[in-house]
């Protein structure tokens, strides 16, 4: 790509593919919120609705008067800002592919995919209910599962197209070591880290699940959650292509700015497995 052939508007939207491609945490969020975000800072307004109240009806009796619905807005600040800056020096790009910057904005795209799903796995704090699970053979973390769906459930969360459950690469391990017969799905999908599913919930693996170090154990802090419990924002507000004055290279740079909020903790569950470290 030479630099006189950049068109930002372009590029953004091409890294902004390749980010969703790359994403699993962020994939799950309720991204209907983005507006305009011009720089750390913004704040996103989130719109909701107050309960419903469902009265009985008598025949030949008049209803009561509509109910007033009360709105409810709640704030997601943009608060995160992360960059990348490469160069590629003039004699690599003439060596090496045309594709070479295309390549080098797919690693960019993957690293901020990275950034951004530790940056939502950190609120599993948040989460309205912990289920731990500190012995994972003999069917004990299969049942821990259940038991974090069970909770969902009480909070009237039925719909299994919706739920989720995001374990880490060892974890998953420890699900598959259950002999679990998981429906698998296409290997196009199985990429984005689609595991399968069991409990109504679909199960995917991200190496990015916040983790806690033990006395020879590691707390691996998976989260199981509807897709609307987290909602999520971001924009790329710069995407700039240079020339360095002290090099022969073409340069970009971009900045990313997003944010993350719990919008319905309740629909939330942190399933903290345990999971001893092999020497």
């Amino acid at each position: 790509m030479a630099i006189t052939n950049f068109i930002p508007t372009i590029w953004s939207e091409n890294l902004t593919t390749a980010l969703d491609k790359q994403y699993i945490a962020v994939a799950h969020c309720n991204r209907d919120y983005e507006g305009e975000i011009k720089n750390k800072g913004s704040v996103v307004k989130i719109c909701g609705v107050g309960s419903i109240d469902v009265n009985d009806y008598t025949k030949d009796t008049d209803m009561s008067n509509p109910q007033a619905l009360s709105d409810t807005v709640q704030e997601l600040n943009i608060d995160q800002a992360k960059y990348f800056n490469f160069q590629i020096d003039d004699i690599d790009r003439t060596q090496c592919t045309p594709k070479l910057m295309d390549a080098a904005m797919k690693i960019a795209a993957s690293s901020i995919a990275n950034k951004a799903d530790q940056y939502v796995y950190s609120l599993v704090s948040e989460a309205g209910a912990t289920v731990s699970c500190d012995n994972t053979t003999s069917g004990e973390l299969l049942n821990k599962i259940i038991a974090a769906r069970q909770k969902l459930y009480e909070n009237n969360v039925s719909d299994m197209e919706n739920v989720v459950l995001e374990v880490s690469p060892a974890v998953a391990s420890e699900i598959l070591k259950e002999k679990l017969a998981l429906p698998f799905c296409d290997s196009s999908v199985a990429e984005t880290g689609y595991l399968g599913s069991f409990a109504g919930c679909k199960i995917y693996v991200s190496n990015n699940i916040k983790k806690e170090e033990g006395d020879g154990v590691i707390y691996y802090n998976c989260l199981m959650r509807t897709t609307r419990a987290i909602a999520y924002a971001e924009q790329f507000s710069e995407i700039d292509a240079y020339r360095p004055e002290k090099r022969f290279a073409d340069a970009v740079k971009g900045l990313h700015l997003y944010g993350a909020k719990v919008v319905y903790p309740n629909e939330m569950v942190c399933l903290k497995v345990g999971v001893p470290v092999n020497d």
